[in-house]
């Protein structure tokens, strides 16, 4: 027992002339006599002018070291300075084995960084060559026995943290200056000041950070203070941030010259062995636009689980873009785009970001549904209804006193004064993993009212496909369905669509202000192309138009008119109507176009008429926007009460020659007149007919000739009575 006793005296003893010795040096030896010295050694060993102009202090209790007015110039250049540097430790915390920080205090540091048009900083030129050369090849030397000897140092004999504290930190007045020479780009950090106090793992203590940043490209600058409570474990694995308040004053050239400000507010926690985090009450605004959420976090890797809520409050975001300093959207509803909203639950399994109880809302339409996007594959699966949609309040408004003649006119001279673009992006295309469906009450566009409206689409490999779009318009109804094959460079398109029923005059007068067409419209669209353009996929489309209209009527032109002058011709008359009407009704109109590249051809129009039967053929230029039709009207009935359009047997079954040629977007109820050049040709049919009914009467005449003269005979022979039976037989025979 003695010698324990012996042996801890010992240590004590130690301990208090170690106690002793640093006492008296730090009281005895003056550092600043050393600044020569100290000056001296930092040249040689590096590239930088060191000055120490100010004092140099040491204390013993509490253990620290003081430093003021010091400065490093490297190339003739200011490299860092330093105002002043205290850092003070308590010497029995260190006896304690538990580091206690009293003070670190950092003013007035100024340090300039610099990459040169080679792009290498001078931070790196620091050191000698020759040092950095000598000190190269001893670590190439003991790299190898370095390697196989190195081992992780254990934590401690107990396993357990130190126990660190600091009672002080203060950083004020401190600015980094960053100018890179080979891209122009300039960064300045200045201002900067942390101070904090009370620093002890595993207890909370408070921190506040100011700073100002500016940029050069693009001209920024950022005010930043940011006000919190952290809390870090001894293990530093589990970190929590409560009470923030952070804020940022922004301005500059992203801004168009405005200030902006953003916000930062709530609680974050992490537990990096657990791989957790969470965000309580976290706010972020930026402008108008804010941000709130709950949110928890569970995996840190590829394949994170979410589970929390986020919510947009409603903004404006037309005010948001000019507290941006950003273009205004000019819409022809000037009321629009000042009520957008969104909330949503997230959740789903590891790795996928899941969305439900999703609620969207635009001014007055309003989505609701969810979806699911898979952060391995990018898969995305979204299910979305809305209710109505004016899509018309969000166009461009047109220019005053523009006509539509004049801004189609507009419209097309500027696209054909633009270079032609691809429509896909192949490459995205081709990574897109998609599976969404969409439907929406009402929708107006382009002055058009469809309803219910379905859509689902799928994207995979390059492979999109629109396996349904249906919805009700104007009394009836659509559905088509689309595949696009992007898997080569020049895409596939594959285009079908039935149409039921659709009345085209409302239609036509809605999209064109066009009410030259009514009746009840059924198609059959069946179209293949390919391209990646407009042009090649009109160059290169083949397909057909079936087209059926039931009841309807031509508007705008008479064709009954048209056929009345030709037959007013024919009988060599003068028609005396004059209140002849603007529409021609119809019955079962019908044909087939086919599409061949830019050309719509047709063959068999056909369509029923009051006395008539309407034939046609012609073709259809897209590209040209230009109609060039022969219809004729085949005369089968009475047409008209005109004594001069009466049907006689010259003209019965003649067809009267109609022509339709003409721009069809600039004057499409000028397009059709009557055909004189044609005419010749029912002139013909006429006179055919005219010679056939005269030798028609020319043989009934001699038939009535030889009846007579052979009753007459009989008559004399056999007597009147058998002559009358006699008659009656001839009369079967002859005719």
């Amino acid at each position: 027992m003695k010698v324990i006793r012996y042996a801890i005296y010992a240590v004590i003893a130690l301990l208090l002339l170690a106690v002793a010795a640093v006492a008296i040096a730090v009281a005895v030896i003056n550092p600043n006599d050393y600044k020569p010295r100290i000056e001296a050694a930092v040249e040689k060993q590096t590239n930088l002018d060191l000055m120490l102009e100010g004092d140099i202090g040491w204390s013993f209790i509490p253990l620290g070291l003081e430093l003021n007015q010091v400065e490093a110039n490297l190339d003739g250049e200011r490299f860092v300075a330093l105002e002043q540097l205290i850092a003070q430790i308590d010497f029995w915390s260190l006896i304690a084995m538990s580091p206690q920080v009293n003070t670190f205090l950092l003013n007035g540091l100024d340090a300039h960084l610099e990459v040169n048009e080679q792009g290498e900083g001078n931070w790196t030129r620091i050191m000698r060559e020759q040092t950095a050369t000598a000190e190269a090849g001893t670590d190439a030397a003991e790299q190898q026995p370095a390697q196989e000897t190195a081992e992780p140092e254990p934590q401690s004999a107990s396993g357990e943290a130190l126990n660190f504290n600091v009672e002080n930190v203060e950083i004020s007045n401190a600015s980094v200056h960053y100018n890179d020479l080979s891209t122009g780009q300039s960064v300045t950090l200045e201002d900067f000041t942390v101070t904090a106090s009370d620093i002890t793992l595993g207890s909370e203590f408070p921190l506040d950070i100011r700073f100002r940043v500016e940029t050069s490209q693009p001209q920024f600058a950022v005010d930043g203070s940011i006000n919190a409570r952290i809390q870090a474990n001894q293990a530093l694995n589990e970190f929590a941030v409560s009470g923030l308040n952070a804020v940022f004053d922004m301005s500059g050239e992203p801004f168009g010259g405005e200030s902006v400000t953003a916000e930062l507010a709530g609680s974050l926690a992490a537990n990096l062995e657990n791989e957790t985090a969470s965000l309580s009450d976290f706010s972020a605004s930026l402008a108008n636009l804010s941000l709130n959420t709950n949110l928890n976090v569970k995996g840190f890797g590829d394949k994170p689980a979410l589970d929390g809520r986020i919510e947009i409050s409603e903004f404006s975001l037309k005010e948001l873009l000019n507290n941006l300093g950003q273009p205004a959207i000019e819409t022809t509803d000037p009321e629009v785009l000042k009520a957008i909203a969104l909330s949503t639950n997230l959740g789903g399994e590891p790795g996928v970001v899941a969305l439900s109880d999703l609620v969207l809302t635009l001014d007055d339409t309003r989505f609701n549904g969810g979806g699911s996007y898979n952060l391995a594959t990018g898969g995305l699966v979204f299910d979305l209804e809305g209710d109505k949609l004016n899509a018309d309040r969000y166009l461009p408004p047109s220019a005053e006193g523009d006509s539509p003649e004049a801004g189609n006119g507009e419209t097309q001279a500027a696209a054909a004064s633009q270079p032609e673009t691809d429509l896909l992006p192949l490459d995205t295309l081709r990574t897109l993993l998609l599976d969404i469906d969409f439907g929406l009450g009402e929708l107006i566009v382009s002055n058009l009212t469809i309803n219910d409206i379905a859509a689902s689409t799928t994207a995979k490999d390059g492979l999109l496909q629109v396996d349904e779009f249906s919805g009700k318009l104007y009394y009836g109804s659509f559905g088509a369905n689309a595949t696009i094959d992007a898997r080569t460079d020049n895409p596939k398109w594959r285009i079908r669509s039935d149409v039921t029923n659709v009345q085209t005059l409302p239609l036509l007068t809605d999209l064109a202000e066009v009410d030259m067409l009514s009746g009840g419209a059924n198609l059959k669209v069946a179209v293949d192309t390919t391209g990646n353009r407009i042009s090649a996929l009109r160059e290169n489309a083949n397909g057909e138009i079936s087209f059926n209209l039931a009841e309807g009527e031509f508007r705008q032109m008479n064709l009954t008119r048209m056929a009345c002058q030709g037959i007013a011709l024919a009988n060599q008359e003068s028609l005396t109507t004059t209140d002849w009407g603007t529409t021609t009704p119809f019955n079962d109109m019908r044909g087939t176009l086919k599409i061949d590249g830019n050309t719509l051809n047709n063959t068999d129009l056909v369509a029923a008429l009051a006395g008539m039967r309407l034939e046609g053929n012609g073709t259809v230029d897209l590209e040209q926007t230009d109609l060039d039709y022969e219809l004729g009207l085949r005369i089968v009935g009475e047409i008209h009460r005109d004594e001069a359009c009466r049907v006689t047997e010259y003209v019965e079954n003649v067809v009267i020659p109609v022509e339709c040629r003409g721009n069809f977007a600039e004057d499409p109820a000028g397009l059709c007149s009557f055909d004189g050049s044609r005419f010749r040709d029912t002139l013909k049919d006429i006179a055919a007919n005219a010679a056939k009914a005269k030798a028609r009467e020319e043989v009934d005449r001699a038939k009535e000739k030889a009846e007579e003269k052979v009753q007459e005979k009989l008559k004399e022979k056999l007597g009147e009575d058998a002559g009358e039976k006699v008659k009656d037989a001839l009369k079967g025979l002859f005719n």
